[in-house]
């Protein structure tokens, strides 16, 4: 076996979906080479650390929630009129003269000062460790999204340019993947995949250039269609040479050059 393919393996190999054949012969080969071994070693430590992330994360409306009910509650104590405070010892009496002594207040906000000091310190503390785990999840995700992207099988690319499309910053060469498997790949469902990955990182440097520079490629009217109607979304015009080509083309499939026709006007070219 040569690394190459061990590394194509090694996803299955780490989830346990391996044959038992070629388990036999990556393990093999993990015990000769090195490399591999540690690479292995290496990707099993970040797969193992996927367990410590939460499945469900906190959705970005509940801050606004809380400081919307903050802000409320805080309207409701300034409207709020200073009632007689009740006959009890003078600890418990809410407003009494003990709470506006000086010494008093000065404790009380030393209080909260070493209460907010120490709640940052946990927070960077665990800050700083979820943001190196995202970072080996990430990286761990564009290896695995190559490793799939890489294999025979049209599902499995599938899988893996779903898998790049979950990124949060793609690197320059998963980017190109992408585009080539855009270009190159010799199956209809997976050039479509790729098309819906890139719109999501149509902003990446090279991107848009490259869907253009895609769609002068393309022979499938589907995939002609979808790629028109990405770069309409995005708006770019650069595409107006490529668009014009396909409606002056008598090859082009009548759909495709009615779609095109829509998108020089939609584009304002």
């Amino acid at each position: 076996m040569k690394c190459e393919e061990f590394e194509t393996k090694m996803p299955d190999l780490l989830t346990g979906d391996l044959p038992a054949g070629d388990k036999a012969a990556c393990d093999a080969h993990a015990a000769d080479c090195a490399a591999c071994r540690g690479r292995l070693q290496s990707v099993g430590e970040i797969w193992t650390k996927l367990g410590a992330l939460p499945m469900q994360k906190p959705s970005p409306a509940v801050r606004e929630r809380f400081y919307t009910m903050l802000e409320s509650y805080q309207e409701g104590l300034r409207a709020e009129k200073p009632e007689p405070a009740p006959r009890r010892t003078p600890f418990f009496a809410i407003g009494g003269s003990w709470a506006r002594r000086p010494a008093f207040q000065l404790a009380a906000a030393l209080v909260l000062v070493a209460v907010g000091l120490g709640a940052g310190y946990v927070l960077s503390r665990a800050g700083g460790r979820t943001s190196r785990l995202a970072g080996e999840v990430e990286s761990m995700r564009q290896t695995l999204a190559a490793s799939l992207i890489s294999r025979p099988s049209p599902a499995d690319r599938i899988q893996g340019v779903n898998t790049s499309a979950r990124l949060k910053q793609p690197d320059a060469g998963t980017l190109e993947m992408l585009l080539q498997t855009l270009d190159t790949d010799p199956n209809l469902n997976v050039r479509l995949a790729a098309v819906d990955a890139l719109y999501l990182f149509s902003s990446q440097p090279g991107v848009k250039e490259g869907i253009v520079a895609s769609l002068a490629k393309q022979t499938s009217p589907t995939l002609q269609v979808a790629l028109i109607d990405l770069l309409v979304e995005i708006r770019e015009k650069r595409a107006g040479e490529a668009l014009k080509a396909l409606v002056g083309s008598a090859s082009s499939a009548p759909e495709v050059r009615k779609r095109a026709e829509q998108g020089i006007k939609e584009l304002g070219l």
